[in-house]
């Protein structure tokens, strides 16, 4: 397999690592602000962003999409692995104005894990495959 086939293999499970652990962030927040008078919990649509970034090729920054060559481009192109942050629905008012739900924020946390776990064993197993293949010719 050439270098450039091998490049993208592996930008699509990159792609995933780089998305969650920037969701590993952004729930860790979550989980540190759940006693913040009117913090309010924040989160992504994974799958959303994930299929952005990979329609752009994996890389980091797009142009926003035009319909008149007098359209203006921001100064700064929107960045694919920091994707838009979307209120939390409030699921349990609380008195202080707070809208972290722990349950809720530990289990995304703990699914968000354990799915990055699995594209780094993924990654882990394509790479020694590479390596195997290689060594054997």
């Amino acid at each position: 397999m050439a270098v450039g086939m091998m490049d993208q293999y592996l930008d699509k499970q990159a792609t995933a690592m780089k998305l969650r652990g920037y969701r590993q962030d952004v729930l860790a927040s979550n989980i540190a602000n759940s006693d913040t008078p009117n913090y309010k919990a924040r989160d992504f649509d994974f799958q959303s962003a994930y299929q952005a970034a990979v329609a752009n090729n994996g890389k980091s920054t797009a142009s926003l999409a035009t319909t008149d060559t007098r359209h203006l481009q921001p100064r700064n192109q929107v960045d694919l692995f920091a994707p838009t942050l979307q209120y939390r629905t409030e699921t349990q008012p609380s008195i202080d104005g707070n809208t972290v739900d722990m349950n809720v924020e530990m289990r995304d946390f703990a699914d968000n894990t354990l799915r990055s776990e699995a594209s780094i064993t993924f990654m882990q197993n394509a790479i020694s495959s590479y390596r195997a293949a290689l060594s054997s010719q």
